[in-house]
């Protein structure tokens, strides 16, 4: 009895290694099933994914396609061609090369236009910074009716254009104008002032017109960014003396600047595009004194049927927008890596 026993041990002992063994061997086996199984399905979810990415892609990417990029490479190809009336009806526009920019670079008026969208472009964007970065630091304060303040603050960014300049025409009239009339209350004027017919206040009170409609924007946008801005900063640079306009120099201006580099980008490119509020004013007038080379470009295009100058002309615009914004982010960059 003590043999058999002592026999069946061995035995029952080899059994189990062999089955430990044919186990071990089974599970990486059961491994490579299991992922088999589950690489599949993690192909068609990164391809469900990429699908529905596409999805949400295509609408965005066809509007920018049908209603900014086709405009842009029409106007290109226009342009280097003498495209009139006539060729809506022929469909015939004979290429021109650069006869176009030579003959609108040349020209006299652009001379003028030019000097008039760097004044009118320096104006309204000091102004409107300015302005709406002092206004941005004074909601910074908690008071009473401080958001509805600032609500009301929005009208003048949320109204149409056309709205807005019939508005101020009506205000600036030399007549019957509100503020000639304010003015003479005051006693400050005796007769009216022609501020949208004299050649020497015409393009000042655009300027102060287009200041008042950009401040909301600036507002908004820096009020935001001073927002980011920590309180632990202030409160720290308070024990070193930094209060009042030394607060301002050394911690809000600093941190700040990114977002001011963002408002004066995008102020300057929308500024020397600004054509809705000159043509309800002055419509470029009078003697020109007010005509910018959005207004030139919009004149030749539409008033005197040159389609190919007007373009040309519209194409230089897009490249001094285009050399500004890269000229000044790369200084407001080489001046944060200092």
């Amino acid at each position: 009895m003590s043999l058999t026993t002592d026999s069946s041990q061995p035995k029952a002992q080899a059994k189990s290694q062999a089955s430990q063994r044919t186990k071990s061997r089974a599970k990486p086996g059961s491994e490579n099933t299991l992922t088999g199984e589950a690489t599949p399905r993690r192909r068609s979810r990164k391809r469900r994914e990429r699908l529905f990415q596409w999805l949400f892609l295509v609408p965005a990417v066809t509007y920018m396609a049908l209603f900014f990029g086709y405009p842009v490479v029409k106007n290109i190809v226009m342009s280097f061609q003498d495209y009139t009336t006539a060729t809506f009806f022929t469909g015939e526009a004979p290429w021109v090369g650069l006869a176009n920019y030579a003959k609108v670079l040349s020209s006299s008026l652009f001379s003028t236009s030019l000097v008039n969208t760097a004044l009118f472009t320096l104006g309204s964007i000091l102004g409107q910074f300015v302005i709406g970065l002092a206004l941005a630091i004074f909601f910074q304060r908690k008071f009473p009716l401080n958001g509805i303040l600032r609500s009301l603050l929005l009208l003048p960014w949320l109204l149409p254009l056309i709205v807005s300049s019939a508005v101020w025409r009506w205000i600036l009239d030399k007549d019957s104008g509100a503020l000639n009339r304010f003015l003479g209350e005051l006693h400050i004027v005796n007769t009216g002032v022609p501020w949208l017919t004299s050649t020497s206040l015409a393009l000042i009170a655009v300027v102060g017109v287009n200041i008042w409609i950009g401040i909301p924007f600036n507002l908004t946008i820096l009020y935001g960014g001073l927002q980011e801005i920590p309180d632990e900063l202030y409160e720290a640079g308070s024990l070193d003396g930094a209060t009042g306009w030394k607060a301002f120099r050394h911690i809000t201006w600093p941190m700040l600047r990114p977002v001011v580099s963002v408002v004066l980008v995008l102020g300057v490119v929308y500024t020397l595009k600004v054509l809705d509020i000159i043509l309800g004013l002055t419509n470029g007038g009078p003697a020109n004194s007010t005509q910018t080379i959005a207004t030139q470009s919009y004149d030749l295009s539409f008033h005197e049927f040159k389609f190919g100058e007007g373009a040309a002309l519209g194409n230089v615009l897009v490249v001094i927008s285009l050399v500004f914004a890269v000229l000044y982010l790369r200084a407001s960059r080489r001046s944060v890596d200092e």
